[in-house]
Formats: C-alpha cells, sequence, structure tokens
C-alpha cells in the first residue's frame, strides 16, 4: 500500500492509537501533519519520523477549540499544499454512572470526540473536493456498538461517530471522497493503562484471540482504509476488537 504524494491529517497524534496511526501512514509515505495539544511529544514524534526519511511537521491543537481547528487545518494546508486523509483520532474519558455523571464531562466528551470531528471534517472537505480524491476516517469504538456501564457519554460520542461516519459517505461519494470508521476493542493505550491487571486479565478471557490490541492493529486498518486498495469501501465500520464483538 503506497501513499506516496498522499498528505495526512492526525488528531491526538501525540501518543496512542494516534501516534501509531501517523508512524504506520509514514510508512507507506504519506507527510503527515500532526495535531494534538502535547508540542513536545508531536516535536519528538516529528523527528522520529524525519529519522527514517518521512516528511511531517506539527501543529498544536486543541479540539474543542473550533477557531483553533480552523485555523490549524488552513496552516497544516497552507504548509503542505492540501490534506488527502483526514484520522479523527482525538478523544477523553470521563467516566463515571449515568446518575453521578457531571453535565461538565458529558459536555467535554461529546465536544472532544464528536464535535471536533465534524469540525475537522467541514475544514478539510474543500481541499478534498478540489483533487476529487479524499479518505476521511474516523477512530470510533466498540463500547459505542455494545454500550458501556459508567461511560454513558463515551459509548454515546462514539455511536454518534458511526452514524457520522455513514452521513458523510453518502454526502461525499458521489466526489471519490470515503469516510470509514474503525472501531478498536479493548487496546493497550495510556488511556486503558490506569485499569488494575485483574480487570486486563478479565478483559482478555472475553476476547476469542485472546489478548489485547495494541495501537499498531489499528494504525494497519487505518492505512488499509486510506489507501487505493479500499477505494470501493464506504460508510462501513472495520471493527479491530479481537472477536469481542462478532456481527
Amino acid at each position: 500500500m503506497s501513499l506516496s504524494g498522499r498528505v495526512a491529517f492526525v488528531t491526538g497524534a501525540s501518543q496512542g492509537i494516534g501516534r501509531a496511526c501517523a508512524l504506520k501512514l509514514a510508512t507507506t509515505g504519506a507527510a503527515l501533519a500532526l495535531a494534538a495539544r502535547n508540542l513536545e511529544k508531536l516535536t519528538e514524534l516529528v523527528q522520529e519520523i524525519s529519522a527514517t526519511g518521512g516528511n511531517a511537521a506539527a501543529f498544536p491543537l486543541d479540539v474543542t477549540d473550533e477557531e483553533q481547528i480552523k485555523s490549524t487545518i488552513k496552516a497544516a494546508i497552507a504548509h503542505f499544499g492540501k490534506i488527502d486523509i483526514l484520522v479523527n483520532n482525538a478523544g477523553i474519558t470521563r467516566d463515571q454512572l449515568v446518575l453521578r455523571m457531571k453535565r461538565a464531562d458529558w459536555d467535554a466528551v461529546l465536544q472532544t470526540n464528536l464535535t471536533s470531528a465534524y469540525l475537522c471534517i467541514q475544514q478539510v472537505t474543500s481541499s478534498m473536493l478540489k483533487q476529487r480524491w479524499g479518505r476521511i476516517i474516523n477512530i470510533a469504538s466498540v463500547f459505542g456498538q455494545m454500550g458501556q456501564a459508567g461511560q454513558a457519554n463515551y459509548s454515546a460520542s462514539k455511536a454518534g461517530l458511526i452514524g457520522l461516519t455513514m452521513a458523510i459517505a453518502r454526502e461525499l461519494g458521489s466526489r471519490n471522497i470515503t469516510c470509514n470508521a474503525v472501531a478498536p476493542g479493548f487496546i493497550e493505550t495510556a488511556m486503558t493503562d490506569v485499569l488494575g491487571d485483574e480487570f486486563k486479565q478479565t478483559a482478555a478471557k472475553q476476547i476469542p484471540l485472546g489478548r489485547v490490541g495494541s495501537p499498531a492493529d489499528v494504525a494497519s486498518a487505518v492505512a488499509f482504509l486510506a489507501s487505493d486498495e479500499a477505494s470501493y469501501i464506504t460508510g462501513h465500520v472495520l471493527n479491530v476488537n479481537g472477536g469481542m464483538l462478532m456481527g
């Protein structure tokens, strides 16, 4: 899969799944516009990609700020000339049972996980329409498909992301722009590091493949959906969950 000549904009690129996606896309030849709040980590990632002959630039971004999204994507297009691939990966959790969940925690998760994706899509679409080629990939979650106790906000945001994916696929399909979602299951990241070993072992027993996933597992799926090999796939949710949810 070659993405030589393509430019990818990745949100939440400083760590976890976003970082893995950036590294994987770089190996396929894509240039990377890396966006996240942590400039130090982004700079380290730029250096890592550059050291292997890749092309990357860091763009500090808080995806909860609409004006920052507009100015940052404008800056990325000015730097690289275009954006071909958008990976909406930025996400947070604010877990609590719904009876105790604060409105602020509901709003923060929906704003970061769902509203930011809509805003980023809106800002990159004109670039993709000009070249009549584009790949939009939203990082959803198995919990957006099956729900999770204590994560009403997170589950709702990821379910919304799946609905957004299908709507955008219908709107932009005639212009050779695809929009798909990747729904990871239990992935070993900083977000799951806070969970105890006992919880992780219990979770692994519920997964037919018998292990939790890695960010690289998700990144491989993203790279495929970004490629020409996936040109006839749109509005699809690709499950990367080890069999945790089937059907």
